[in-house]
């Protein structure tokens, strides 16, 4: 009725407690462990007779496959991640986006909205006789347009006005 080694409450008040069950009988350490089928007689057809007196297969084991070694060589590509770039009236040393290399850029200024302003306020101040065209020699008062030295392309364009 009742297992040897489990905790079994007393029956009367004048009976000796008895130990509480082991680790091992609590947890049953070791019993996940699939044991091999012990050899049966009869026909060796490889059903194996369950306590029912039916046949069944007999328990599978199973094993962890072993990975299979990559046979493809591994290619690593570098990326390189570049800020956005903001273009003034001075040179900048940047990477081409169109070439990929390092590079500082090239400027080459031309007339743009200050620049055609501060003509036309010269000539409304009095300054017709040509003193009006000065703006167009001033790179200050003129829009920069940034070049790759290398390829030779437009990298970004700073409009003063």
């Amino acid at each position: 009725m009742s297992a040897p080694g489990l905790y079994q409450a007393a029956a009367g008040p004048s009976s000796a407690p008895s130990a509480p069950p082991t680790y091992e009988e609590t947890v049953a350490i070791n019993n996940y462990f699939p044991t091999p089928p012990a050899p049966m007689p009869g026909p060796t057809t490889g059903l194996v007779t369950g306590p029912d007196g039916k046949g069944m297969n007999p328990p599978g084991y199973y094993t962890q496959p072993m990975p299979v070694p990559n046979t493809n060589p591994i290619t690593v590509q570098t990326v390189y991640v570049q800020q956005p770039v903001s273009f003034f009236d001075r040179p900048v040393q940047m990477c081409c986006p169109s070439c990929n290399k390092m590079i500082v850029t090239q400027l080459s200024y031309n007339a743009g909205a200050l620049t055609w302003l501060s003509c036309g306020s010269l000539c409304l101040l009095g300054c017709i006789a040509g003193c009006c065209f000065i703006p167009f020699c001033v790179d200050a008062l003129q829009d920069v347009d940034h070049y790759c030295p290398n390829c030779k392309a437009l990298l970004g364009t700073y409009k003063r006005l």
